[in-house]
């Protein structure tokens, strides 16, 4: 009887072991114990809201609100960040470009032309360039933080949560709208990155 008995509750035990032993698993996929709430599919979770790593485990309202804070900046510094390559870009091409050809202007008295101060001006040489090395090891490191903060932003999004969501497209906004404000029209000198190629430069 005691073997019986025994025998009939062994799969039980099983059973329990094994529902156990597979939320172990499902907290051990999300890298978080057990104790937070991470979903493949669009949610709205809050509090016990995880992202990225075990130790950014939002535990009240406060922090989830601080996390919401965080992601906007990030995603202005991507704005940022895109806007100092076209900028580091702009300053090569005018440091390239600080020798002056003097053209012959037509005296005010309609006489002949001069190449003197008083009746010359200067145009800007236009041809291309090859960046030095340390240069290109500038532009290449600027990329680098442009992608890696991308990549970032494209793995918090990946948790499909919607505040979360929310907050990069707010953040794409602001930052678009502080980094990316330039002069737009009027003379080449007055155009910024925004309305021609940094690497042109002839208007």
């Amino acid at each position: 009887m005691d073997h019986s008995q025994t025998m009939d509750m062994s799969p039980t035990a099983t059973s329990s072991g094994a529902a156990a032993t597979t939320s172990q698993a499902m907290g051990g996929m999300g890298g978080m114990g057990g104790s937070c709430k991470i979903s493949m599919l669009w949610n709205w979770y809050t509090v016990d809201s995880c992202f990225i790593s075990r130790h950014w485990h939002n535990t009240s309202s406060g922090m989830f609100a601080g996390s919401c804070i965080g992601v906007i900046l990030l995603t202005m510094t991507l704005e940022l960040l895109r806007r100092c390559v076209k900028e580091y870009d702009r300053y090569l091409v005018r440091a390239r470009s600080t020798r002056a050809i003097p053209v012959a202007t037509r005296d005010d008295d309609g006489g002949g032309k001069t190449d003197g101060a008083g009746g010359s001006s200067t145009v800007t040489p236009c041809y291309g360039f090859r960046p030095s090395l340390a240069q290109q090891a500038v532009r290449a490191f600027l990329h680098m933080l442009q992608f890696a903060v991308a990549y970032f932003i494209m793995l918090l999004a990946m948790y499909y949560n919607g505040y979360i969501i929310i907050c990069i497209f707010i953040g794409a906004y602001l930052g678009s709208f502080v980094f990316h404000w330039e002069t737009l029209g009027g003379s080449s000198d007055l155009q910024t990155t925004a309305t021609r190629e940094a690497t042109v430069c002839c208007g």
